[in-house]
Protein backbone atom coordinates (compact mmCIF):
# COMPACT_ATOMS: atom_id res chain seq x y z
CA UNK A 1 0.00 0.00 0.00
CA UNK A 2 2.79 2.62 0.78
CA UNK A 3 3.78 2.18 -2.96
CA UNK A 4 0.52 4.16 -3.64
CA UNK A 5 0.36 7.84 -3.86
CA UNK A 6 -1.23 9.20 -0.60
CA UNK A 7 -4.08 10.04 -2.65
CA UNK A 8 -4.88 6.85 -3.28
CA UNK A 9 -4.35 5.89 0.46
CA UNK A 10 -7.50 8.29 1.01
CA UNK A 11 -9.41 6.61 -1.87
CA UNK A 12 -8.56 2.94 -0.21
CA UNK A 13 -10.19 4.38 3.45
CA UNK A 14 -13.14 5.16 1.62
CA UNK A 15 -13.45 1.94 0.05
CA UNK A 16 -13.05 0.32 3.35
CA UNK A 17 -15.34 2.48 5.30
CA UNK A 18 -18.28 1.38 2.38
CA UNK A 19 -17.24 -2.11 3.14
CA UNK A 20 -17.03 -1.50 6.94
CA UNK A 21 -21.05 -0.14 6.32
CA UNK A 22 -22.14 -3.01 4.36
CA UNK A 23 -20.68 -5.34 6.75
CA UNK A 24 -22.37 -4.13 9.79
CA UNK A 25 -25.74 -3.84 7.86
CA UNK A 26 -25.28 -7.66 7.51
CA UNK A 27 -24.62 -8.35 10.66
CA UNK A 28 -26.92 -7.34 12.51
CA UNK A 29 -29.55 -8.21 9.98
CA UNK A 30 -28.22 -11.89 9.81
CA UNK A 31 -27.33 -12.56 14.16
CA UNK A 32 -23.62 -12.18 13.40
CA UNK A 33 -22.53 -13.53 9.78
CA UNK A 34 -20.83 -11.37 7.93
CA UNK A 35 -20.59 -10.14 4.05
CA UNK A 36 -17.14 -9.11 3.53
CA UNK A 37 -14.97 -10.51 6.86
CA UNK A 38 -14.72 -14.53 5.34
CA UNK A 39 -12.25 -15.10 8.23
CA UNK A 40 -15.38 -15.22 10.38
CA UNK A 41 -17.83 -16.75 8.12
CA UNK A 42 -15.23 -19.35 8.08
CA UNK A 43 -15.51 -20.01 11.40
CA UNK A 44 -18.77 -19.63 11.47
CA UNK A 45 -19.10 -22.43 9.64
CA UNK A 46 -16.79 -24.50 10.78
CA UNK A 47 -18.51 -24.23 14.22
CA UNK A 48 -21.58 -24.96 12.53
CA UNK A 49 -20.56 -28.09 10.96
CA UNK A 50 -20.25 -29.19 14.77
CA UNK A 51 -23.77 -28.89 15.50
CA UNK A 52 -25.73 -26.27 13.59
CA UNK A 53 -25.84 -27.48 10.19
CA UNK A 54 -28.26 -23.91 8.70
CA UNK A 55 -25.88 -21.52 10.07
CA UNK A 56 -22.94 -23.80 8.27
CA UNK A 57 -24.85 -23.31 5.31
CA UNK A 58 -25.48 -20.01 5.70
CA UNK A 59 -21.81 -19.33 6.29
CA UNK A 60 -20.64 -21.65 3.46
CA UNK A 61 -23.52 -19.58 0.97
CA UNK A 62 -21.81 -16.30 1.84
CA UNK A 63 -18.63 -17.46 1.32
CA UNK A 64 -19.56 -18.67 -2.20
CA UNK A 65 -21.01 -15.34 -2.86
CA UNK A 66 -17.90 -13.36 -1.68
CA UNK A 67 -15.63 -15.75 -4.26
CA UNK A 68 -17.95 -14.97 -7.07
CA UNK A 69 -17.88 -11.12 -6.41
CA UNK A 70 -14.16 -11.81 -6.50
CA UNK A 71 -13.94 -13.45 -9.78
CA UNK A 72 -16.50 -10.59 -10.92
CA UNK A 73 -13.88 -8.22 -10.38
CA UNK A 74 -11.69 -10.04 -11.31
CA UNK A 75 -12.94 -10.15 -15.01
CA UNK A 76 -14.20 -6.48 -14.91
CA UNK A 77 -10.44 -5.60 -13.78
CA UNK A 78 -8.91 -8.14 -15.99
CA UNK A 79 -6.21 -5.99 -17.57
CA UNK A 80 -5.16 -4.12 -14.07
CA UNK A 81 -5.00 -1.16 -16.02
CA UNK A 82 -5.72 2.48 -14.97
CA UNK A 83 -9.58 2.73 -15.91
CA UNK A 84 -10.07 -1.06 -14.26
CA UNK A 85 -10.55 0.45 -10.80
CA UNK A 86 -13.15 3.14 -11.33
CA UNK A 87 -15.10 0.40 -13.47
CA UNK A 88 -15.03 -2.32 -10.05
CA UNK A 89 -16.38 0.61 -8.39
CA UNK A 90 -19.01 1.22 -10.59
CA UNK A 91 -19.74 -2.68 -10.80
CA UNK A 92 -19.93 -2.78 -7.01
CA UNK A 93 -22.05 0.59 -6.70
CA UNK A 94 -24.67 -1.27 -9.02
CA UNK A 95 -25.00 -4.20 -6.95
CA UNK A 96 -25.17 -2.51 -3.73
CA UNK A 97 -28.20 -0.37 -5.67
CA UNK A 98 -29.82 -4.12 -6.47
CA UNK A 99 -29.24 -5.34 -3.16
CA UNK A 100 -31.36 -2.14 -1.90
CA UNK A 101 -34.13 -2.47 -4.58
CA UNK A 102 -34.33 -6.57 -3.89
CA UNK A 103 -34.47 -5.56 -0.21
CA UNK A 104 -37.03 -2.72 -0.83
CA UNK A 105 -39.23 -6.18 -2.46
CA UNK A 106 -38.50 -8.10 0.82
CA UNK A 107 -36.15 -10.44 -1.23
CA UNK A 108 -34.26 -10.15 1.42
CA UNK A 109 -31.65 -13.51 1.53
CA UNK A 110 -31.11 -12.31 -2.45
CA UNK A 111 -30.58 -8.93 -1.50
CA UNK A 112 -27.74 -10.12 1.20
CA UNK A 113 -26.24 -12.63 -1.35
CA UNK A 114 -25.24 -9.29 -3.60
CA UNK A 115 -24.06 -7.77 -0.75
CA UNK A 116 -21.36 -10.17 -0.59
CA UNK A 117 -20.79 -10.41 -4.18
CA UNK A 118 -20.26 -6.77 -4.13
CA UNK A 119 -17.61 -6.77 -1.00
CA UNK A 120 -15.94 -9.41 -3.09
CA UNK A 121 -15.85 -7.72 -5.97
CA UNK A 122 -14.19 -4.11 -4.76
CA UNK A 123 -11.16 -6.13 -3.90
CA UNK A 124 -10.55 -6.03 -7.10
CA UNK A 125 -10.25 -1.75 -7.42
CA UNK A 126 -6.63 -2.11 -6.95
CA UNK A 127 -4.12 -3.73 -8.81
CA UNK A 128 -0.90 -4.52 -8.96
CA UNK A 129 1.51 -7.05 -11.20
CA UNK A 130 -1.73 -9.23 -11.50
CA UNK A 131 -2.58 -9.99 -8.09
CA UNK A 132 -4.96 -7.55 -5.56
CA UNK A 133 -2.39 -4.60 -3.93
CA UNK A 134 -4.49 -3.63 -1.21
CA UNK A 135 -7.42 -5.72 0.15
CA UNK A 136 -10.00 -3.18 1.43
CA UNK A 137 -13.09 -5.10 3.38
CA UNK A 138 -10.21 -7.58 5.38
CA UNK A 139 -8.29 -6.09 7.98
CA UNK A 140 -5.99 -8.72 9.28
CA UNK A 141 -3.01 -8.42 7.67
CA UNK A 142 -3.86 -4.78 7.42
CA UNK A 143 -3.42 -4.70 11.17
CA UNK A 144 -0.03 -7.34 10.36
CA UNK A 145 1.23 -4.58 8.52
CA UNK A 146 0.34 -1.95 10.79
CA UNK A 147 2.47 -3.42 13.76
CA UNK A 148 5.66 -4.88 11.24
CA UNK A 149 5.62 -0.95 10.24
CA UNK A 150 5.14 0.40 13.79
CA UNK A 151 8.26 -2.09 14.90
CA UNK A 152 9.95 -0.39 12.11
CA UNK A 153 9.60 2.68 13.02
CA UNK A 154 10.61 2.07 16.83
CA UNK A 155 13.60 0.50 15.64
CA UNK A 156 14.76 3.79 13.88
CA UNK A 157 12.76 3.30 10.75
CA UNK A 158 10.52 5.49 8.27
CA UNK A 159 8.25 6.83 10.92
CA UNK A 160 5.13 7.30 9.12
CA UNK A 161 5.19 3.94 7.09
CA UNK A 162 2.28 2.66 9.40
CA UNK A 163 -0.02 5.07 8.11
CA UNK A 164 -1.94 4.03 5.22
CA UNK A 165 -2.38 0.90 7.13
CA UNK A 166 -4.09 2.67 10.22
CA UNK A 167 -6.14 4.75 7.83
CA UNK A 168 -7.34 1.50 5.59
CA UNK A 169 -8.40 -0.01 9.48
CA UNK A 170 -9.50 3.40 10.91
CA UNK A 171 -11.64 3.69 7.54
CA UNK A 172 -13.12 -0.03 8.38
CA UNK A 173 -14.49 0.42 12.07
CA UNK A 174 -15.69 4.27 11.38
CA UNK A 175 -17.35 2.89 8.52
CA UNK A 176 -19.12 -0.28 10.50
CA UNK A 177 -20.41 2.33 13.26
CA UNK A 178 -22.06 4.10 10.72
CA UNK A 179 -23.75 1.37 9.42
CA UNK A 180 -24.72 -0.08 12.41
CA UNK A 181 -26.27 3.39 13.25
CA UNK A 182 -27.74 4.25 9.69
CA UNK A 183 -29.56 0.00 9.92
CA UNK A 184 -31.36 1.47 13.38
CA UNK A 185 -32.70 3.95 11.57
CA UNK A 186 -33.45 2.82 8.05
CA UNK A 187 -33.10 -0.82 8.26
CA UNK A 188 -31.73 -2.55 5.03
CA UNK A 189 -32.60 0.78 3.01
CA UNK A 190 -29.33 2.10 4.38
CA UNK A 191 -27.82 0.08 1.50
CA UNK A 192 -29.11 3.12 -0.70
CA UNK A 193 -26.06 5.34 1.30
CA UNK A 194 -23.65 2.87 0.79
CA UNK A 195 -24.54 2.53 -3.00
CA UNK A 196 -23.78 6.21 -2.80
CA UNK A 197 -20.86 6.18 -1.54
CA UNK A 198 -19.56 3.16 -3.78
CA UNK A 199 -20.85 5.59 -6.92
CA UNK A 200 -19.38 9.03 -5.63
CA UNK A 201 -15.54 6.92 -4.83
CA UNK A 202 -15.80 5.66 -8.94
CA UNK A 203 -16.12 9.01 -9.62
CA UNK A 204 -13.30 10.71 -7.60
CA UNK A 205 -11.36 7.78 -8.40
CA UNK A 206 -12.07 7.98 -12.55
CA UNK A 207 -10.68 11.58 -11.74
CA UNK A 208 -7.49 10.74 -9.65
CA UNK A 209 -6.73 7.81 -12.06
CA UNK A 210 -6.85 10.80 -15.28
CA UNK A 211 -4.28 12.63 -12.84
CA UNK A 212 -1.60 10.50 -11.88
CA UNK A 213 1.27 9.19 -13.98
CA UNK A 214 0.50 6.08 -15.99
CA UNK A 215 3.31 3.92 -13.48
CA UNK A 216 1.29 5.17 -10.06
CA UNK A 217 -2.40 3.93 -11.32
CA UNK A 218 -3.22 1.19 -10.14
Amino acid sequence: MIRYQRRYWLLAAGMSAVAGFVDAIAFVQLGGFFVSFMSGNSTRLGVGLAGALPQAALAASLIAAFVAGVVLGAFINRNADERGGPRVLVAVAALLALAAALASLDAEALAIALLAVAMGAENAVFHRDGEVSIGVTYMTGTLVKLGQRLAAALRGGEAWAWLPYFLLWLGLALGAACGAAAFSQLGLDSIWIAAAAAALLAVVMGRVVRMSPRSDAP
